[in-house]
């Protein structure tokens, strides 16, 4: 008698809807990943142009206080003691609109702002220094002196437009030769970091052997011996090109905003000098920024009033000023845990009429 195996259908069933309810799980939970990350992504989308917005308001708000502290009566001039700059308030302001307002995580909407507001003229302009300019900073660095002529030379030849090199500069043809070739720019500079691209202008002298930024601090230093540095010594400069020059100003470096080292590049200023003037404005606490502070109202008595001679001070008045014109304000706009920082160029022409030259962020 044959026997016939018996097939176990009901097994197989089993087996076939398990199967299909772990594809369909699977489906499932792929539907529910992808709508969270498209709901996450909208939400991000729209937090980014909420962010946006917050920050145009940064600048808005920055206008407004740049404009109300120009219209202040008694404060012809711009200093460190200001709220704007992040003092306490000058005298005026203390009676003015500004009284009790806060750059900080300022409520705007869903979210908050806060700024940091910097004038451009406490720096150099690296687009208008002359050679004399371009020099002193580079000596009162310390750089040495084979290397000054080079980097002067080379910084004029790359924003001034083609010609045959100074004696110690670069054009194109030099700039060819490297790998990766490029060419001079020829042209005005838009961004600091430019320099590093310029001919003799190591990361040392730009940001400062002893700054955190410096690719030089990545590596154990040895110690300076004196004046220069000898073959294997790397350099240790007091501050780099990037803390005494912006490529956007109007030129005159503000007295009462200016460090020891900006203050230095103005002919006939030396470093006495230049600590005369941090030292007057300061007032008796000698701590810029406080609210015994006395700001020079006059660029040209300032000068005098330090110790430089009349007509030292006189010729060196068209580089002067105690009023900025040029600020920069960086933002950090929040919407709980949303981050972004904006920067903006303001530029002011009268005390109300405050420009927005520029605006971006990374």
């Amino acid at each position: 008698m044959k026997i016939y195996p018996r097939h176990n259908s009901a097994g197989m069933a089993l087996i076939v809807v398990m199967i299909a309810i772990a594809v369909f799980s699977a489906l499932a939970a792929a539907l529910a990943f992808s709508m969270k990350v498209e709901t996450k992504l909208a939400r991000n989308a729209e937090d980014e142009q909420q962010l946006l917005w917050l920050g145009r308001s940064g600048v808005e708000y920055a206008r407004w206080i740049l404009s109300q502290q120009a219209s202040i009566v008694g404060e012809p001039y711009d200093s460190l003691n200001q709220i704007w700059a992040g003092g306490p308030g000058g005298p005026g302001e203390t009676n003015s609109v500004l009284a009790g307002i806060s750059m900080d995580n300022y409520p705007v909407g869903d979210g908050t702002v806060s700024l940091k507001i910097i004038d451009l003229e406490r720096f150099a302009n690296i687009n208008t220094a002359n050679t004399a300019e371009l020099q002193q900073a580079l000596t009162v660095m310390g750089v040495d002196a084979d290397d000054i002529s080079v980097v002067s030379d080379s910084i004029q030849d790359w924003r001034s437009p083609a010609a045959p090199p100074r004696v110690a500069g670069a054009e194109s043809d030099y700039y060819q030769s490297l790998t990766p070739p490029y060419n001079a720019k020829n042209a005005p500079i838009d961004d600091l970091s430019e320099l590093l691209l310029v001919k003799g202008v190591t990361p040392e002298i730009y940001w400062g052997g002893s700054s955190s930024n410096s690719p030089a601090t990545q590596q154990p230093q040895k110690p300076k011996l004196g004046f220069g540095t000898t073959p294997d010594q790397m350099p240790d400069y007091p501050f780099g090109l990037k803390d005494v020059f912006t490529p956007i100003s109007t030129g005159r470096v503000n007295l009462n905003t200016a460090d020891t080292n900006v203050l230095q590049l103005i002919p006939g200023v030396d470093a006495t000098i230049a600590a005369n003037i941090v030292q007057l404005r300061a007032g008796p606490d000698g701590v810029d920024g406080t609210d015994d502070d006395t700001p020079f109202r006059s660029a040209a008595g300032a000068l005098q009033a330090a110790g430089l001679n009349s007509a030292s001070a006189a010729q060196a008045g068209n580089l002067v000023t105690t009023r900025s014109s040029t600020f920069q304000v960086n933002i950090t706009a929040q919407i709980g845990d949303a981050k972004r920082e904006f920067t903006a160029i303001l530029y002011r022409n009268t005390g109300t009429d405050i420009q927005v030259v520029g605006f971006y962020w990374k």
